[in-house]
């Protein structure tokens, strides 16, 4: 990989060690805490691969985006207020709201 490819694992590789002191998930999974890593591959599998991980489904950026994207808004609970956000916006695009100033001519 070049330099610039490697550089976000880099940065990996450098704040482990010194963040090694606040990692104990031993005495976490002890106290029966929540690890995150369980909460994250949760949320992972239901937002992404019940829907993505589908047989012969072909995916692009731009789709695959916009399905996780509105899975997570779904998902949230915040479906009916981003809908109702969405076709205000549409409207507005739509129809600006300096329209008024001109006239119409036949």
């Amino acid at each position: 990989m070049t330099a610039g490819q490697r550089h976000g694992a880099d940065v990996c590789v450098r704040h482990l060690p010194t963040t090694d002191e606040f990692l104990h998930y031993d005495q976490a999974l002890g106290a029966g805490w929540p690890i995150a890593t369980g909460i994250i591959e949760g949320a992972a599998r239901h937002i992404v691969a019940d829907r993505l991980d589908i047989s012969g489904a072909r995916w692009g950026l731009d789709g695959a985006e916009a399905v996780l994207k509105s899975r997570a808004v779904a998902a949230n609970g915040d479906l009916y207020i981003y809908w109702d956000h969405h076709l205000a916006a549409e409207h507005q695009r739509l129809y600006p709201a300096d329209q008024h100033r001109y006239a119409l001519t036949s």
